[in-house]
């Protein structure tokens, strides 16, 4: 059983590493807007139980994207990325 877990993992890596640069700059910017999502719902008039929902959801979300877009970057794209910004 683990055995197939596992190979699904890592058919779902070597798929998610073969996308371009460009689609993992797309993703990380999707976790960004999810990141600032969760955290700003929470200046919004709902009560307490929808807020924590909201934050939840995009705050996993968030969680998702940030790390689909370190498998699809990769080392040196997250480099490439680090460079830009220094």
């Amino acid at each position: 059983m683990n055995s197939k877990f596992s190979d699904g993992f890592n058919a779902l890596k070597k798929w998610l590493s073969g996308l371009g640069f460009k689609t993992g700059i797309i993703v990380a910017v999707v976790c960004v807007l999810c990141y600032i999502i969760s955290f700003a719902q929470m200046a919004l008039p709902f009560s307490v139980g929808v807020k924590s929902a909201l934050w939840v959801i995009f705050f996993g979300l968030a969680k998702t994207a940030q790390y689909t877009a370190i498998l699809i970057l990769g080392k040196e794209g997250v480099k490439r990325v680090r460079r830009f910004f220094s």
